[in-house]
């Protein structure tokens, strides 16, 4: 199993900067090649936010967040970054990390075997 352990959620102002990170551990996780952050608004599917491949560092994004956030991981690869920059109201969201076996259709959630139990980020006008 995989164990996934979100942190650095919070209520921030508009244009403020968060990071996010999301601690990995069990005996499988060395078996998982994506790694990826979701988010859910409320009242919204969750949706794709970013994702990286553990292997070879490639990374994917969606349109509404290129150029404003990065993924990132530590040496390890056992801890997952979301830096978020000039966050914006419409950014508020429950943010959760997820973990998959595969680097196929990462924009899925249903790509992803593991996941975390989400944290909140909530941004003031």
């Amino acid at each position: 199993q995989v164990q996934l352990m979100e942190s650095g959620g919070g209520l921030v102002q508009a244009g403020d900067n968060l990071r996010l990170s999301c601690a990995a551990s069990g005996r499988s996780f060395s078996s998982t090649v994506a790694m990826g952050w979701f988010r859910q608004a409320p009242g919204k599917e969750r949706e794709f936010v970013a994702a990286i491949n553990r292997n070879d560092g490639v990374e994917a994004y969606a349109d509404s967040v290129k150029d404003q956030f990065t993924i990132a991981t530590d040496i390890p690869k056992t801890t997952l970054y979301l830096h978020m920059n000039s966050l914006k109201p419409e950014d508020t969201a429950v943010y959760y990390c997820a973990a998959g076996r595969r680097w196929s259709l990462v924009e899925r959630a249903g790509a992803y075997d593991y996941w975390g139990q989400g944290t909140q980020v909530t941004v003031s006008p």
